[in-house]
C-alpha cells in the first residue's frame, strides 16, 4: 500500500543558497514530496530520474542560470509539460518577462509570503491534475474507438480520417481551436454502440432484413448508455456525437427523429464526414467510390440528409479535407 507520503504530488525546488531551501521546506514540506537541487545540472538530473509535478527554481545561480535550465526543461520532451516557477530576488520587469519567454508559468519574488507560496503552488498543482484527467479520458475515449473497429467492417484510418474532416469543418464554421480539437477527439466514438450489436448483423456480408436494420438502429442509443452521464466536456460530446450522427436534417434519420437544428452542430458534420469517407473507402462489399460520385451524392442530400449550410462549406473544405484523405490512406 502506498504511503500519504508517496500520494502526495512532487515539487522540486532549485537554489543554490541552503537557507532558501530550508524555507521553501518549512513552507511547502508538510502539503508535498519535496526534492532539492543547489544547481542547474543536478536539477536536470534529478528532473530526468523524478519527473517532479512542479518546479520552483531559482534564477541567479553559478553555473547554469535558471533561464538557462528552463530553457533545457522545455527543449527536453520528457520535461517540457513541467510548470517552472521562478522564485527569486529578481524583480525588474525585463527579467520577469524574460522568465515567461523560456517558459516559466509564474514568478515569486524574495523575501517570499508563505501564503502567496502556498496559493500560487496549489493552483498551478490544480491545473496539472486538471490536465492529467483530460489526458486519461481522451485515452480512454480513443481506446474504446479503437474497441469499436473490432465490430465492424471499417478500419482505424476511417475513424482518423473522419475525425479530422469533422475538424477541418468545425474550424471553417468558425467554432474555436479548443472547441474543433475536442469534436477531433470524440467523433472516434460515433459508432461506439456498435458494440452492442450482435456479430450475426454486424458482420453479415449481404443485405439485413428489416428486423435486423431495427437492431442496427439502436447502436447510437446504445453509443450513449456506453457513455453514459459524465461531468467531462470530452465525454459528454462523445455522447452527443454518438446520439446524433444518424439523425437527418429532414427528420427522416434515427433514433429519435430530429430535425434540422434540432440535430446538434456536432452530429450534423460527423454525419457529412463519417458518410463522405465510407463511400470513398473500399469495404469488403464494395468497391471504393471516385471522390466526384460522392462529392455529388452529398451536394444531392442538401436540405434531406444533410444540413445545407455544412455542405456547402465542406465543398469549400474539399482541398483541405482530400490532403487528409491522401495522408491516411488504408493499408
Amino acid at each position: 500500500m502506498l504511503s500519504d507520503q508517496n500520494n502526495k504530488q512532487k515539487v522540486l525546488i532549485v537554489d543554490d543558497e541552503p537557507a532558501n531551501l530550508r524555507v521553501l521546506k518549512k513552507i511547502l514540506g508538510d502539503l508535498y514530496r519535496l526534492t532539492f537541487a543547489k544547481s542547474g545540472e543536478e536539477a536536470l538530473r534529478l528532473v530526468e530520474r523524478e519527473l517532479p509535478d512542479l518546479i520552483l527554481l531559482d534564477v541567479m545561480m553559478p553555473g547554469m542560470t535558471g533561464f538557462d535550465v528552463c530553457q533545457a526543461l522545455k527543449q527536453n520532451p520528457l520535461s517540457k509539460g513541467i510548470p517552472v516557477m521562478f522564485v527569486t530576488a529578481l524583480s525588474d520587469d525585463v527579467d520577469e518577462a524574460k522568465g515567461f519567454d523560456v517558459g516559466a508559468v509564474d514568478y515569486i519574488t524574495k523575501p517570499v509570503s508563505p501564503a502567496v507560496v502556498k496559493a500560487r503552488v496549489r493552483t498551478h498543482l490544480s491545473l496539472v491534475q486538471a490536465d492529467e484527467l483530460r489526458r486519461t479520458r481522451l485515452q480512454v475515449i480513443q481506446r474504446l474507438g479503437r474497441a469499436s473497429e473490432y465490430k465492424d467492417n471499417e478500419t482505424g484510418t476511417h475513424i482518423l480520417r473522419m475525425s479530422h474532416y469533422s475538424k477541418i469543418m468545425a474550424l471553417a464554421l468558425g467554432l474555436s481551436e479548443n472547441a474543433a480539437d475536442n469534436l477531433l477527439h470524440a467523433a472516434p466514438m460515433h459508432d461506439i454502440g456498435k458494440i452492442g450489436i450482435p456479430d450475426s448483423i454486424m458482420l453479415k456480408p449481404g443485405k439485413l432484413t428489416d428486423e435486423e436494420f431495427a437492431i442496427m438502429q439502436k447502436h447510437p442509443e446504445i453509443g450513449a448508455e456506453i457513455l453514459g452521464e459524465s461531468d467531462s466536456d470530452l465525454i459528454e460530446l462523445a455522447k452527443i456525437v454518438s446520439l446524433t450522427h444518424h439523425e437527418k436534417w429532414d427528420g427522416s434519420g434515427y433514433p429519435n427523429g430530429l430535425k434540422g437544428e434540432e440535430i446538434p452542430l456536432e452530429g450534423r458534420i460527423v454525419a457529412i464526414a463519417d458518410v463522405f469517407d465510407a463511400l470513398t473507402s473500399k469495404r469488403p462489399y464494395k468497391e471504393a467510390w471516385p471522390v466526384e460520385k460522392a462529392v455529388d451524392l452529398i451536394q444531392s442530400q442538401s436540405g434531406k440528409h444533410f444540413d445545407p449550410k455544412i455542405v456547402a462549406l465542406f465543398q469549400s473544405c474539399l482541398p483541405s479535407i482530400l490532403e487528409i484523405k491522401e495522408r491516411w490512406q488504408d493499408a
